[in-house]
């Protein structure tokens, strides 16, 4: 975040005296790195299951059950 900030504030303060479409380009990186960062942070790894557990046992053992039910009603 300091990054994008430092970028915006260098762009209109110092930039934009010898080259406005730099300093608009430099904006526009500012404005991309946020959900970049977003995406890789959020990114899981292909057979991940986090939903499977709440880390509740109860909880847990309720979910387990209504699987296992559901299983039996639709076999594969």
């Amino acid at each position: 975040m300091g990054v994008c900030l430092v970028l915006f504030v260098l762009a209109w303060s110092v930039v934009r005296l010898w080259s406005v479409p730099a300093a608009v380009a430099m904006c526009v990186v500012a404005m991309v790195i946020p959900p970049v960062a977003a995406i890789v942070g959020n990114r899981r790894e292909p057979g991940e299951r986090w939903w499977d557990e709440s880390g509740d046992p109860e909880s847990d053992r309720w979910w387990h059950e209504l699987d296992d039910r559901d299983d039996e009603q639709h076999p594969q």
